[in-house]
């Protein structure tokens, strides 16, 4: 039965890996602007944001981009210096960023907790395997 439980706990590492992969491919937060953005009297830093303000920010923002290109005004409205486009395209950015940042902690912690359910022989056996090919 540990045999068993061994090939499946290594096939879903092999798939925790495959997926990690992936979102370590996908690209960095390299933001258009400055990331200091002036709303409502307020300045804020979009670097330093939570998760819950980014999307709040980017909601207010979009709202903002659909009035003034329902004005026809879209390409001349600027906040603090930048496009509200390059500010929305930053912000989801940002978001994206966040999220890819919470999938490689969350995949992460499911690979330590297989790792504590490998039978102690087959983690024996694979450190005996990683020794063999580093002698390679």
């Amino acid at each position: 039965m540990a045999n068993q439980n061994d090939r499946k706990i290594l096939e879903l590492k092999k798939h925790i890996e495959e997926k990690k992969k992936l979102v370590s491919k996908s690209k960095k937060f390299s933001p258009v602007t400055n990331c200091s953005i002036e709303l409502d009297g307020i300045r804020h830093n979009i670097q330093v944001l939570t998760k819950e303000q980014l999307i709040q920010m980017l909601i207010k923002l979009n709202a903002y981009a659909t009035s003034a290109k329902d004005l026809g005004l879209l390409d001349e409205y600027n906040i603090s210096g930048y496009k509200v486009t390059e500010w929305i395209e930053d912000l989801q950015a940002k978001l994206d960023y966040i999220n890819r940042k919470n999938e490689e902690q969350k995949l992460k912690s499911m690979e330590a907790k297989l790792d504590k359910l490998l039978s102690d022989e087959k983690k024996v056996e694979l450190e005996i395997d990683e020794i063999e090919a580093s002698l390679k």
